[in-house]
């Protein structure tokens, strides 16, 4: 089962195996979403990969079905949120604001958002 066992030092793995408490939303095999501890948006949930893949363009080419399927449950978390407008955002690197290294979607909506993002 993938988990802790993928990075051990990795905070969403963790999250995956039930080590880190999460307020979760959705739950297949291969995602997971939780809302955001720190939220930038009246709406800020994760959406994660269960097994550990350090940044989006590792998962795109390492498991491509399962970015998508990513990408469909972030579309979902809005519908159930009731989001008319949202955004998705996949941070990589720590120069793009990527603090944890298992890659993950920000679906963040609720509020007007400005461009550039930041």
């Amino acid at each position: 089962m993938p988990g802790v066992d993928d990075a051990p030092d990795c905070l969403f793995c963790r999250v995956v195996a039930g080590q880190v408490p999460a307020t979760i939303l959705r739950s297949s095999d291969r995602v997971l979403a939780f809302r955001d501890v720190n939220p930038q948006a009246p709406t800020h949930v994760l959406v994660i990969p269960r097994e550990h893949h350090p940044d989006v363009g590792r998962l795109a080419a390492e498991d491509p079905d399962t970015l998508a399927e990513l990408v469909r449950e972030a579309a979902q978390i809005a519908a159930d949120e009731q989001l008319d407008a949202f955004r998705l955002v996949f941070n990589t690197g720590s120069d793009a604001g990527q603090s944890v290294f298992h890659v993950h979607a920000h679906v963040l909506g609720g509020r007007a958002m400005r461009w550039p993002p930041g």
